[in-house]
């Protein structure tokens, strides 16, 4: 096994997990209004739908037989429904009481978890984000190599976890939030909506049977 496809595999984690999206907006919100441990809870629980990910693009690029879009259709359904009621209920929310965030998940690492392996987006963006960086060492990815490249992966998963938290967890990054957050959390409320509508866009006509082969 090589340096680069070991670095590969390592920056690819990396940038999978910093570009941003759903996940992102939601880490922001739970972080900056409810401190670094809840943000900490929500990126571990997600950290299961990012290795679920990562594992089946590795498997993909190396050879196996990928899943059917089928699965990935019913995901973005679910998901869809899940972003649409996250989206709506940010954009009610009203405040609990004096001093309280606007906008409060009880159980973050759920949250986390529920987002990281029903993310319809997951699987595409981690398989052209790994085959990016590790294809140029195509030629020594072999099965016996996949638990190491898991491994790095998980590596480079929690590095970018270690710095997502340390941004919204920032005194400054958290003023700028509770000054401002009664129009972010509509704003993002709004944005959740959209992502819903875009997975339901794409998933509904395979489902259906209406997408063209």
């Amino acid at each position: 096994m090589t340096q680069s496809l070991l670095a590969g595999a390592f920056l690819a984690a990396l940038l999978y997990v910093l570009i941003p999206g759903p996940a992102f907006l939601a880490l922001l919100g739970i972080g900056a209004g409810q401190g670094r441990r809840a943000g900490a809870l929500f990126v571990g629980g997600h950290l299961v739908g990012d290795l679920l990910w990562a594992s089946l693009a590795l498997i993909a690029i190396i050879g196996a037989k990928t899943i059917g879009t089928f699965v990935f259709d019913a995901l973005g359904l679910l998901c869809g429904f899940y972003l649409a009621w996250i989206g709506w209920n940010a954009v009610r929310a009203k405040p609990k009481g004096d001093g309280q965030a606007l906008l409060v998940v009880e159980r973050p690492f759920r949250r986390g978890l529920i987002f990281g392996v029903t993310n319809p987006k997951g699987y595409p963006v981690a398989l052209a984000t790994f085959t990016a960086l590790v294809a140029g060492s195509a030629s020594a990815l072999q099965f016996h190599t996949l638990p190491v490249l898991l491994a790095v992966s998980f590596l480079g998963f929690i590095v970018a976890d270690m710095i997502l938290i340390t941004i919204i967890g920032a005194g400054t990054v958290r003023r700028f939030y509770r000054s401002h957050e009664r129009l972010i959390v509509r704003c993002s409320g709004v944005l959740f909506m959209g992502f819903a509508a875009q997975a339901l866009w794409h998933a509904t006509p395979g489902l259906l049977g209406w997408r063209k082969a």
